[in-house]
């Protein structure tokens, strides 16, 4: 039989707490990690006689993000309860907006990087971004074999963002949430620490064969990070092959990502649709909002929320600042893309550029990328929690440029700075002896030796086989305890050679 084709569908659900100092309807704090039940206003927890007020800085950081994300500004739009019993939810119901949201049909255009692949451009739809409130947490005591409340997440300000199943991969999925990552950061709009539960991301995978119908998905949850997204999806398909490849079935449930065994695990199934009972919430009025210029009232102060206004504030975002990287300091495009991905990167790059100009720019971008990237990536943790400064990075570069050092002893400081961040770079050369050796009598000396220790190769380069050098500069390298100068370490074999 031949082999039968199968294609993947994937489709992301994006919870953003928006960044705001109170509520979505209520005065109370959001700062993260405050002591429980103690951020809970009166309407937080449904005391009865309570009524929402909607906050203007969460609808504006709505109306920026759907701008940004070129989605159509809705002029009215609506709010819902959406009825379901929890024990986190005191009102039996959250306001959100089902069915007429602030603002649909965008779209998001970023870069896929796989590594070994070549980096290529996706676009996928987003639906719908709206409006609604977070709701509370359960704090499941194991001991006692009860459950506790903790209401200070409850009514935090949320937009959920609605993708159309328009990607493939994990790799696709997760350069999809770094993009927004990058774009709502820029705008302020949300702090998207995932770790803090201020981005959450579901899953809704399917497999189906080509020109059929889409097949059963499958909905997964409980992902706390960009990498884990990646694995998540990347598992959940290759599942969901496996089990059709062999006749089987694939059954419509919620799966939550289990990050330390690497697989996704049954949660819940969804046979039983439930209903949700929505209805328009009779406490709050249409949203509407001001699409043509600014009005005023009476006391010169902006009355409604005006969006042309809000578009004309908003910031660069990633993709042109890419363009501009490429384009200013002719950049190929895949350093441009990974330079905008990692914004402390892209930092250092920009300082070092103004404050050096000399250093030439492939230097300064290969060390980052292909040195600073790799020992980070190495050590399994992200650029920003490396412990290296911009005065470290500075001043590696600086003695790299001005042949202090060399390219093996930049890439040994790297990990030393790490190791000793308060120690500074020179110190450090000093300490473990790391300065290149350019003394042309000692190197002649070592090039003398390594021709004797790689005689076959001396004989083979002088018969015209070119490539025997790299054995004798290898030799040499070894030597010197990887701290000649290789450019003259080359140029003193190629004479001696030709003697």
């Amino acid at each position: 039989l031949p082999k039968r084709k199968w294609k993947s569908v994937v489709g992301l659900e994006v919870h953003a707490q928006i960044s705001s100092e109170s509520k979505l309807f209520s005065e109370s704090p959001t700062k993260y990690g405050l002591p429980v039940n103690t951020a809970v206003s009166y309407f937080d927890a449904s005391l009865p006689g309570t009524l929402p007020v909607l906050n203007r800085k969460c609808v504006e950081s709505g109306i920026k993000t759907a701008l940004a994300l070129n989605c159509q500004v809705n002029e009215v739009s609506m709010f819902d309860r959406k009825h379901y019993f929890y024990a986190d939810l005191p009102n039996g119901y959250q306001i959100t907006q089902q069915r007429s949201a602030l603002a649909n049909n965008g779209q998001i255009t970023f870069p896929v990087i796989v590594p070994g692949k070549k980096i290529y451009y996706k676009t996928v739809r987003l639906l719908q971004l709206q409006l609604e409130q977070d709701s509370g947490k359960s704090l499941h005591d194991e001991g006692l074999k009860r459950s506790l409340i903790d209401l200070n997440r409850a009514g935090l300000p949320l937009m959920e963002l609605v993708f159309a199943p328009d990607l493939e991969t994990g790799e696709e999925a997760a350069s999809l949430v770094k993009e927004l990552i990058l774009v709502m950061r820029r705008l302020n709009t949300c702090s998207c620490k995932m770790e803090e539960g201020a981005l959450r991301v579901d899953a809704n995978i399917s497999v189906h064969e080509p020109d059929q119908p889409f097949g059963v998905r499958t909905e997964v949850k409980n992902i706390g990070s960009v990498r884990s997204l990646s694995q998540a999806v990347s598992y959940e398909i290759q599942r969901q092959l496996e089990i059709v490849a062999v006749g089987g079935d694939v059954h419509n449930e919620t799966r939550s990502w289990d990050a330390e065994k690497r697989c996704t695990l049954p949660m819940r199934d969804k046979e039983v649709l439930q209903d949700y009972r929505f209805m328009p919430e009779p406490n709050l009025p249409p949203l509407r909002l001001n699409m043509k210029g600014i009005q005023l009232d009476g006391k010169n102060h902006i009355c409604s929320i005006c969006v042309p206004l809000i578009a004309k504030d908003l910031p660069e975002l990633p993709e042109q600042t890419r363009k501009d990287l490429i384009e200013t300091y002719k950049l190929n495009t895949e350093t441009g893309i990974i330079l905008v991905n990692e914004p402390v990167l892209l930092e250092h790059f920009q300082n070092i550029v103004k404050n050096f100009p000399d250093i030439p720019k492939k230097m300064i971008t290969n060390f980052l990328i292909n040195d600073l990237m790799t020992y980070c990536n190495k050590i399994n943790i992200n650029i920003e929690e490396c412990d290296l400064t911009y005065n470290h990075i500075k001043d590696i570069l600086t003695a790299l440029y001005n042949e202090k050092i060399n390219l093996h002893s930049a890439r040994r400081l790297i990990e030393l700075a790490h190791e000793h961040p308060n120690t500074n770079v020179n110190e450090l050369i000093t300490i473990y002896d790391l300065q290149q050796i350019s003394d042309v009598g000692r190197i002649e000396n070592y090039c003398l030796q390594a021709m004797e220790t790689q005689s076959k190769a001396v004989k083979q380069y002088q018969s015209g086989k070119t490539k025997a050098l790299f054995a004798i500069v290898g030799e040499v390298a070894k030597l010197s305890n990887q701290k000649a100068n290789m450019k003259s370490v080359v140029q003193c074999l190629e004479r001696l050679l030709k003697q």
